[in-house]
């Protein structure tokens, strides 16, 4: 498609087609944008609105689009129209649409149309294409919906979320992730570190943090691809890993053996609650308290606690909500399209659930401004791989894609959700927590 191409910024909307109505479709949607000087929106039936030298623009591909629009108000239906490819955008390329989103994140002032444009722009669609659209395949189903694989956070529930969101293509996910196959949040030394030692340096900083040491042994949940087990075992750590992501499981196994650490390091498909091994010396869960449920966090320590021995460390890192009161539920957006069922609460609630199940909170600390710099790097890596990331998944995915790294860039950037690593220790019976007195590690 060439909506992508920078170079059509600004350029004449597509001519009218045969039959076409006045031409009052754009007018309208750039109503509701308000007067934003930045964004040019074109219509198929001709009409335009904006400047004509707009950095960036919006063009209604067909009717489709114009449902979607209706019928779901929104970034509902804005992502819907996207991912179709109803809704195109001009000015930036789908795999990174950031500098188009940031502005209408900026610049939106909202405006109702007139009467009188509604109508003619009603006209111009057509009665006979105000039918509700149906959503793009890659739509998970409604909440209410989902009820038939269970309970929200139900074991069968959540191992159907996991595996559509992880299992789409190892090799697509590689193409996004680069050569660390890492998809948490990396932490950089500096803002021109590279992706993969920014991510070397997130699994140093956890296995420093956890004071592992060789011969000591280390449950790592929601383990991905492997990366931090991997890690732990290059250091002689025995290192026990568990997804439930089939595909992960199959590429961390596989890594496993090429590097010869199958004495040292093993990886399971299976949920984490399923684990009966005990009196590990540390715990990471890196990315994985987003996908528990905030009523279920106090039986998520409660398990973490039992697993450690006492003098154990846990090292908790996810993202979180800039307050605990507000909302925990994703938006729409993010729950049909990337992460369902994920639900999001402040560090002061995670903290809270892990001390009242015993665990004593040694540190934490915000890295928010990091997990933004690594959604800059994979929205290069999809863009610089877009045609082969295409090839493998097809537009529509790698759109959902380019779109949620983007709207979630911005929202690490602008604090409306943070990144917090918590750093527990399992107290022994008599309250001894057998750390040093001062910070052990190197930020």
């Amino acid at each position: 498609m060439s909506s992508h191409n920078p170079s059509h910024a600004g350029t004449s909307p597509p001519a009218a087609p045969a039959g076409a109505g006045a031409g009052a479709l754009a007018p309208v949607v750039a109503a509701f944008l308000g007067d934003n000087q930045h964004i040019r929106v074109t219509a198929y039936d001709g009409s335009a609105a904006g400047p004509d030298h707009a950095h960036y623009g919006l063009h209604l591909a067909n009717a489709r689009a114009v449902a979607q629009l209706l019928y779901a108000p929104g970034e509902l239906g804005l992502a819907r129209a996207y991912v179709a490819g109803d809704l195109e955008v001009v000015g930036v390329h789908p795999a990174d649409p950031y500098p188009l989103l940031a502005h209408l994140l900026t610049d939106l002032r909202v405006r109702i149309p007139a009467p009188r444009a509604l109508v003619q722009a009603l006209r111009t669609i057509g009665a006979q294409n105000l039918r509700p659209a149906a959503p793009p395949p890659q739509e998970h189903r409604p909440r209410w919906r989902r009820l038939a694989a269970g309970l929200v956070h139900s074991r069968f529930r959540d191992a159907e979320a996991i595996e559509r969101h992880y299992d789409v293509s190892n090799t697509f996910y590689r193409q996004v992730l680069g050569p660390s196959m890492t998809y948490t949040c990396a932490v950089f030394p500096t803002p021109d570190a590279t992706l993969d030692d920014a991510q070397d340096n997130k699994h140093r900083l956890v296995f420093d943090k956890l004071g592992l040491e060789p011969g000591q042994r280390l449950l790592d949940i929601g383990c991905g691809w492997g990366a931090m087990v991997l890690y732990a075992a290059r250091r002689g750590v025995h290192a026990l890993g568990v997804t439930l992501s089939h595909e992960q499981a199959q590429w961390a196994q596989k890594a496993i053996a090429e590097q010869g650490l199958g004495h040292l390091v093993e990886v399971r498909y299976c949920d984490y609650r399923d684990v009966t091994d005990r009196g590990f010396d540390a715990i990471s869960s890196i990315g994985m308290a987003e996908h528990v449920g905030v009523r279920h966090l106090p039986d998520y320590f409660t398990f973490l606690g039992r697993a450690l021995r006492p003098g154990g460390r846990l090292l908790n890192h996810c993202i979180t909500r800039p307050n605990n009161t507000g909302r925990t539920r994703a938006g729409a957006f993010i729950d049909r399209y990337v992460f369902p069922d994920g639900e999001l609460t402040g560090a002061g609630r995670l903290i809270a659930a892990a001390q009242d199940t015993g665990l004593e909170v040694q540190h934490e600390e915000n890295l928010r401004e990091h997990y933004a710099l690594t959604l800059r790097s994979w929205g290069a890596n999809l863009t610089e791989n877009w045609d082969a990331a295409v090839a493998e998944v097809g537009e529509p995915t790698a759109r959902v894609w380019g779109l949620y790294m983007a709207g979630s860039r911005l929202g690490f950037e602008r604090n409306l959700v943070q990144l917090h690593q918590v750093l527990a220790v399992k107290p022994d019976d008599n309250g001894g927590a057998a750390v040093p007195l001062r910070p052990w590690w190197r930020p």
